[in-house]
């Protein structure tokens, strides 16, 4: 379609940055996060394997939580570029695409020491949690594991930001995609010992992931560096600090990144809180909460694609057509949000067989009973759970980043 009949047309679902538009943006970014859920799935559901007691898959929810609870500040930096990208290239600005993803990689090489410091001495929160020495054990391992990947996540969020913010998802879900599909390929060899491998269990498990984000690290990067983009975005531009585009980063990064650790703070807080109940309350909220992801962090795609889409438009000064994608964005969310709750309240079972496969019936049926109970819970918020990710990604993807974050601290407040 042509942008002057795009322009035209009054249908609201063809309508430019109507409910089509966005989904097309927002397709390939819903099955970039959502493989990383299948991944997570499988990851968790193969540790369940490897220990039926549940131990192992119990640690990995607190401990990735507070991984990523430690990551929050510089992510919510590096993710910013997003948003810098959108509205370069909106503005017709694309000398100005290679100096931003510059900084942002900045951000994220600057963050290593302290990531790095901070993963001896960090597990011995689980250890003040007053969580079981078992669990403590495994918690710890895998938490230091992923310690080795975290620049590597920041970077892959940056580097990612050069597609996502020109409207190129497509190569986005290839990458992830494939991250995932190796790190599945890596937890059967690593977790259970297959080719040679020594068995490692949850380590295994953690080893997997840190490979998979360092090779799709490597393949966003030579992506980027290919010889179309390299004079038309001045990709070279990556090597030259510039303190003017470094301040605009971090004033409107900063608060992203304080919104980020505020809202998984509280999470991980709880996560906490639930391991020392016992082994057997942490495997089923990391049941529960795993199942959830399956709806969940797909949201983020689209959130991500409102992102993009609104800060294209702001960037073009057409600001009517911001809030309609921001709309169009809400009810694509609410539509796949709310087929989510009502699978979870009537076929529940659809998403637990897989854990059940490889475990006592009588042990599994304990577990089930009280993961079904957790599930209604995950039902009632998932609308929320929309609204939350479509207002503020629009909200960020506008520039207003100060808003989201006194808007989390009110609400944390009360």
């Amino acid at each position: 379609m042509s942008s002057s009949s795009s322009a035209t047309n009054t249908n609201w679902w063809t309508r430019t940055c109507g409910p089509l538009d966005v989904l097309k943006m927002a397709l390939p970014l819903v099955i970039s996060t959502a493989s990383w859920t299948i991944m997570t799935f499988i990851d968790r559901m193969f540790l369940m394997w490897h220990s039926p007691s549940g131990e192992e898959m119990a640690a990995t929810l607190p401990a990735s939580m507070l991984h990523f609870t430690v990551l929050c500040f510089p992510l919510g930096v590096c993710i910013y570029t997003n948003t810098f990208v959108a509205q370069y290239f909106g503005a017709g600005k694309h000398d100005r695409i290679g100096l931003a993803i510059g900084q942002g990689l900045r951000v994220a090489i600057w963050s290593a020491p302290a990531l790095l410091l901070l993963a001896p001495i960090v597990p011995n929160i689980f250890v003040m949690a007053g969580h079981d020495a078992t669990l403590v054990a495994y918690e710890t391992v895998y938490y230091q594991v992923l310690s080795v990947g975290a620049v590597a996540v920041l970077a892959n969020n940056t580097l990612r930001s050069f597609f996502m913010g020109r409207g190129s998802m497509l190569i986005c879900m290839v990458v992830d995609c494939g991250g995932a599909l190796l790190n599945i390929l890596l937890d059967v060899v690593f977790i259970f010992g297959w080719f040679g491998v020594p068995e490692m269990g949850i380590e295994g498990a953690a080893w997997a992931t840190v490979v998979s984000l360092w090779t799709k690290a490597v393949v966003f990067w030579w992506l980027m560096h290919r010889p179309r983009f390299i004079q038309q975005y001045r990709i070279g531009d990556i090597w030259r600090f510039d303190a003017s585009v470094m301040r605009r980063l971090l004033y409107y990064g900063a608060p992203n990144g304080f919104q980020f650790f505020i809202d998984v703070a509280g999470f991980t807080g709880f996560t906490l809180l639930v391991g020392s109940l016992g082994k057997e309350a942490m495997t089923a909220t990391t049941l529960a909460f795993n199942v959830n992801s399956v709806a969940f962090v797909p949201m983020i795609g689209i959130g991500m694609a409102i992102s993009t889409i609104v800060g294209q438009q702001q960037g073009a000064k057409k600001p009517v057509l911001s809030a309609r994608a921001t709309w169009s964005g809400f009810f694509l969310a609410a539509i796949y949000m709310g087929s989510f709750s009502v699978m979870y309240l009537a076929v529940p079972d659809l998403f637990l067989f897989g854990f059940a496969a490889n475990s006592s019936p009588e042990e599994f049926a304990v577990l089930r009973s009280t993961v079904i109970v957790l599930l209604r819970f995950v039902a009632a918020y998932c609308l929320f759970d929309a609204m939350n990710v479509v207002f503020v990604s629009a909200i960020k993807g506008a520039g207003d980043t100060q808003f989201v974050v006194w808007a989390n601290v009110a609400i944390a407040a009360g």
